[in-house]
């Protein structure tokens, strides 16, 4: 769309598109790293929502491109500064959300809720393919008419779309309550808590998420009121001022993962993503490849046609890929494992890739698309609470390093060794990914807390 309106429909500067694919992500490492240590620091409540707010105002920036007013590069300038505004606010979600879901949720369900909320990517790009089609039929009859320019407004509207649901859940993000579970295990090494005990509020949170009487809603409400406003009574001797135990948590963020033990799963996360990430961002951020193959890259016909079969192609592969591929997970999770699902996901992943970078330019329309429709949690439940959301946060920023690699490395890569060849690159990091897997432990109905809890307890032995 920016093709049609900044430079008459000729191909955007090579350098200024690879920034503005590529903002959005680069914001996202910053903001994985930022959000992730604020949360184990300062607490979820302190932070949660603050990324959405920043997310709304990115957004509002990015909607209000001034294309009339600047030149075409520099408008591009202009989206890619707010998108990579707008990343940061994405990338702090990650953890939050994660950390927030896991710490409310019981053992035999925290997989299934993870899985729930990362499958609303997959629903929100669909709406997001569906949106662009719809506003594109409305503006049918205006663009054919020969004012092309006013596909300046079929961008502006999809964008802005997602400001409903951004400020639709922003006063319940920010009037979220403290996660007792999260509370409870700040207190690890100032207190002596006993296994047993904290095994007993595994599920302390459970009850916040069932709403079933509004009286009980209620009295929930008055009695955090009551203990927010009434001062704990810390046990005898044993509790740290609360300014100590901020001032010891990097200490202990940094003690936890100099042992191999934990650092090899930290390792293991951040490379998995890492490898996922250069091979999934590689493919979607350079859909056209893909669109061409199967006959909707929009080179033909009159701007609007064009335009709308490449909506139609995103639709298309999203429908037959995100969604489906979600949902298998979501049902499947609890009973295979997430260890097992990861790697299956990762040897699907490269056998798909094995076919299509084989045979690229020989495979017909359909077989295209069922291969590449099947292209398409683990650090939010294998680290402990108190280190969850930095843990988190670094192992997503490591895959946002995966995504601007492939965003910037593309498009120069295949113009000089060819698409196959870089599907076969991408294939590579899809086994090494499957190998690195086994550096993790299967978290299935493992509570990190309690073993974080046994090791202190251990420690305190010697």
């Amino acid at each position: 769309m920016l093709q049609y309106r900044l430079y008459n429909g000729d191909a955007l500067p090579s350098g200024l598109e690879g920034f503005v694919k590529a903002g959005a992500n680069i914001g996202s490492v910053i903001g994985q790293f930022t959000f992730g240590f604020a949360a184990d620091y300062f607490g979820r409540k302190a932070v949660y929502g603050k990324e959405l707010m920043l997310i709304i105002f990115a957004t509002i920036m990015s909607i209000s491109d001034p294309t009339g007013d600047l030149s075409p590069n520099g408008a591009l300038v202009w989206l890619g500064v707010w998108r990579m505004v707008l990343g940061v606010g994405v990338g702090g979600d990650y953890p939050m959300s994660a950390s927030i879901t896991t710490e409310r949720a019981h053992l035999r369900r925290r997989g299934t809720l993870l899985a729930y909320i990362f499958s609303n990517q997959g629903w929100g790009s669909l709406v997001g393919a569906l949106a662009t089609m719809i506003v594109l039929l409305c503006y049918k009859s205006t663009m054919e008419g020969g004012d092309t320019g006013k596909v300046d407004g079929v961008w502006r509207i999809v964008i802005g779309l997602s400001l409903i649901p951004a400020f639709g859940t922003l006063y319940q993000r920010l009037t979220l309550p403290e996660s007792k579970r999260f509370k409870e295990t700040q207190k690890l090494g100032a207190e002596e808590d006993g296994v047993e005990d904290l095994k007993s509020k595994a599920d302390a949170d459970v009850a916040s998420a069932d709403s079933s009487t509004n009286k009980s809603l209620n009295e929930k409400k008055q009695s955090q009121s009551v203990a927010q406003e009434t001062p704990a009574t810390p046990r005898s001797g044993s509790a740290k001022p609360a300014l100590q135990t901020k001032k010891a948590h990097f200490h202990e963020f940094f003690a936890y993962f100099s042992e191999w033990r934990h650092l090899k799963i930290l390792m293991g996360t951040c490379i998995c993503w890492f490898l996922l990430d250069i091979a999934f961002y590689g493919i979607n951020l350079n859909q056209n490849v893909v669109l061409q193959q199967i006959g909707f890259d929009g080179k033909s016909g009159s701007p609007w046609t064009r335009l709308f079969k490449i909506a139609t192609g995103n639709l298309i592969i999203t429908a037959l890929g995100f969604v489906p591929g979600y949902y298998a997970t979501v049902l499947t999770i609890e009973k295979l494992g997430r260890k097992w699902i990861q790697v299956q996901g990762f040897l699907l992943a490269a056998l798909f890739l094995a076919i299509l970078a084989g045979k690229f330019h020989t495979l017909s329309t359909v077989s295209f698309i069922v291969c590449f429709a099947l292209l398409q949690c683990y650090p939010a439940e294998v680290f402990p609470t108190k280190f969850r959301a930095a843990a988190h946060g670094m192992s997503a920023a490591s895959g946002k390093a995966g995504a601007i690699i492939s965003a910037l490395a593309f498009n120069s890569l295949s113009a000089k060794i060819g698409t196959p060849a870089i599907l076969w690159i991408f294939f590579g990091c899809c086994i090494a990914g499957a190998g690195f897997t086994f550096l993790l432990p299967e978290v299935r109905g493992r509570d990190p807390d309690v073993i974080y809890a046994q090791e202190l307890a251990a420690a305190g032995q010697h």
